[in-house]
């Protein structure tokens, strides 16, 4: 059996009040990485290894221009939330049980970038093919 991996962003949250007291840049604003909506999917066999590029050029659908979104074909995905997301794709594309116990599906993780300000909220399925 072969797995393959989709990764979709299902929101965005900001902070405004964290970013004013904290940030260097008070207005930086929401994530300009990713948009709610754009979806990935991941690789891992004889043709394809995406997950030892960082999921540079898995995007495969945005509302945005693809050259500026990471995960694109120019930009990998960003190391805050490639950092929180790496593990499962890798869990995923190795036929693992991404959460079992925690989600209702062991193949479904929900999981957040590490940025405190401006998080970006990603759902990570295995998909499982013959």
């Amino acid at each position: 059996m072969k797995h393959k991996v989709k990764v979709t962003v299902i929101d965005k949250k900001l902070y405004p009040e964290l970013q004013a007291q904290y940030c260097a840049d008070p207005n930086a604003g929401a994530c300009p990485c990713y948009h709610v909506g754009d979806e990935y999917h991941f690789y891992r066999d004889e043709e394809r290894d995406d997950f030892w590029h960082m999921g540079l050029n898995t995007l495969t659908k945005t509302d945005a221009d693809p050259d500026t979104v990471a995960g694109g074909p120019k930009l990998p995905h960003c190391s805050e939330a490639w950092d929180a997301i790496a593990r499962y794709i890798y869990t995923g594309l190795q036929g693992g049980s991404i959460m079992k116990g925690w989600m209702k599906e062991e193949n479904t993780m929900i999981t957040c970038c590490s940025d405190g300000t401006r998080p970006v909220i990603f759902k990570i399925e295995r998909i499982d093919e013959e």
